[in-house]
Formats: structure tokens, sequence, C-alpha cells
């Protein structure tokens, strides 16, 4: 007998991840590998969260808080909003499947822009609903006039990568602001702010006061990005308590373990290291960009912790894999919905030297 499986599988991309399949990051590291394709931080975490994930671990024996009750009072006095107001997650990739599975089904359309987050794709198949990808205008940044267009009685969830991964643009927190005064009240925006950290339009905090008056308005974060945390899988919401109970509702329990949460709680006091790795990460963006440009090759102005790169003549595997051949591992950029491109994260500057030395080479 054959074993069926449910025909939305097919119409799953699957994930690629940047990192060598097997290989840890102590084996990575050890090999002289420059990890540049995805998009984390090159600095390890505090080192008073190192003391809590050790402190966490002695208790491995016990489950989770299932509230995450320490942390979501962290994120709440961090942002000055009740602890109802905030949804935790296995990674914010958690949250926005949830949030497919809460919102969505067969009838209703999601819109999002595309080339953006890679996990989107995911959404109509779970769910069962009609996506509508909306291109990238010129300058690789949302056009959400055209977003704006596809919006019909049936939407459910519009979506904005902000700053967009994998372009790097980001949009001003005024312009999201006038686009969710043209969103109907029965449609769920999720502004998705992995990088928000990183861009130099606003205070990274100016979209928070946009929830007072659009409480449809879903604001996702991380720790996985500025903080260090890739490694752990922690994700937040600012969102109203019914979402976050609709989110809840549709995942399993202790989906954040309990070492992850004392990370997070632990990581979200320290400001000043945010602000540090922040300066940081600008510096080694100039250093990127000027050394791309100075190549003949285009890249947007960055917002985030990466480069979008377009090749031009150059041919993207080629590029990507003798990249890879020196030890620099980059993201090509034709999975991510950007054929002819590459994307790179920015590492420590001996790493971001190599690449702008071997990227020379090959174009």
């Amino acid at each position: 007998m054959t074993i069926t499986f449910a025909k939305k599988l097919e119409q799953i991309p699957g994930y690629v991840a940047g990192a060598p399949a097997g290989k840890s990051p102590e084996s990575i590291a050890g090999e002289g590998i420059a990890q540049l394709a995805s998009n984390e931080s090159p600095f390890g975490p505090h080192p008073a969260v190192v003391e809590a994930i050790s402190r966490a671990a002695a208790a491995s024996n016990r489950y989770p808080d299932p509230s995450g009750g320490l942390l979501r009072r962290r994120i709440a006095e961090r942002y000055e909003v009740d602890p109802s107001n905030v949804a935790l997650s296995n990674g914010s990739c958690e949250i926005l499947l949830a949030a497919a599975l809460a919102l969505c089904e067969p009838g209703a359309e999601l819109v999002y822009a595309w080339p953006s987050f890679s996990i989107y794709p995911y959404i109509a198949p779970l769910s069962g609903a009609r996506e509508i990808r909306v291109p990238l205008a010129d300058g690789d940044v949302h056009d959400l006039d055209a977003m704006t267009a596809e919006i019909t009685a049936a939407t459910q969830l519009v979506i904005v990568c902000n700053p967009n991964n994998p372009t790097s643009t980001h949009i001003p927190a005024a312009k999201i602001a006038e686009f969710c005064e043209r969103v109907p009240d029965h449609v769920t925006v999720i502004v998705d702010e992995a990088y928000i950290e990183f861009q130099v339009d606003d205070d990274p905090d100016a979209t928070l006061d946009l929830r007072k008056d659009f409480p449809n308005l879903v604001l996702l974060r991380t720790f996985s990005k500025v903080y260090g945390l890739a490694g752990l899988r922690v994700g937040y919401a600012i969102c109203s308590p019914r979402f976050r109970a609709a989110v809840d509702a549709v995942r399993q329990p202790f989906s954040v373990n309990a070492i992850a949460q004392a990370a997070a709680a632990e990581a979200i006091r320290h400001g000043d290291d945010v602000a540090k790795r922040v300066e940081q990460t600008i510096v080694e963006r100039v250093r990127v960009e000027e050394g791309v440009r100075g190549l003949g090759l285009r890249t947007p102005d960055s917002q985030a912790n990466f480069s979008w790169i377009d090749l031009g003549d150059a041919d993207e595997k080629e590029v990507v894999a003798k990249l890879g051949e020196q030890g620099i591992l980059v993201r090509a950029g034709t999975p991510l919905g950007g054929p002819g491109h590459i994307r790179v994260s920015y590492g420590l500057p001996n790493e971001n030297e190599r690449f702008l030395e071997a990227l020379g080479k090959l174009v």
C-alpha cells in the first residue's frame, strides 16, 4: 500500500538554509568559513545572557513557563505596553505560520510583496488561502499603492517586511501609517520588523505608536538578529490580545523553550549592547556598500545587516559556488525571488574584506 500525503505539500517551496547541512557553528568557525549567508549577528550573546543560559540549563528537566511570563513582562516594560499585547514564538516564523492558520482559510486572500521573506510562500498552501504577490517598485522597495489596490473583501492578511528581506530597503513609519489608513479594518496588517534596529530612517520604536490608531496592526520582531540569539529561536509580536489568543490556539504549547526564554529575558535588558552592535554593523555596512559599488555593481542603500547585490553580467550560480570554494558563504538570489543577485550578511571586518576581495576577482 502506498502512503499518500496532502496535496499542499507540493506547493510548499521548502526552505534552503544558508549554512552547510550537518555542520555545527563550531565546525564552521574552525574551518575558517565566513558565514555571510543567514543574516546572523557575527557577535555572540552578551556575557550576562550566557550566564542566564547556563542557569536555565540546570533546570532543563522541567517544562518551560507556557505563558512565557517573565519574558513577556520584560518585553512589555521595554515597549511600554501591557503584557497581554505580547505574543511569544519559536522565532518570528512561528507567528507568521500560526497567523496563517488562525486568519486564513479557503476563500480568503493574503497580500505580500515579492521578493520578500522566503517563509511567506508557505502561508497559502498551509491555509488554503489565495496568495497575491505584488512586485517591488523601482529601488527594490514595497509598492504600497499597488498592494492597497489588491485588497478586497476577501483579504484577511497583508504582510509588509520592513526592512525588507532580501532587498534591505526600508519604509519610514509615516508611510506605514498612511498605508494602514487605507487598509480596511477587517484586514490584519503584519509589519515584519526582524531588522528594524538596523535602519536609520526612524527611531526603531516609531511604529509602536501606530498601534494606538490601528488595532489591526501587528508588529513582529525577533531576538535572532541584533541580540545574537539566532540559535535559540525567540520571536515576538506586539499585537492585540485577540490576535495573541488566536495564534496561541493553533500551535503547540511550550513552543519557546526555557533556555530561550531566559536568554531573551536577559538580552532585552542590555540596550547599550544593542546600540553598540548596531553601530558596528553600520560601519561594516558602509564598508561593504562602498566596496560593492566600487566594483561597478548595484546595491540598494541597506537599512539592514545585509546587502542585496545585483551581479550584472556575472553568473549567479558561478559567483556563489566560487565564493563557497574560498570559504565564503552567501545566499543565491534565485531562491529568494531575485535571479541574478546575491544576498550577503555583514560579518566581522576581516570577513567582509575577504568577501570584497574575492567578489572583485569574480566580477
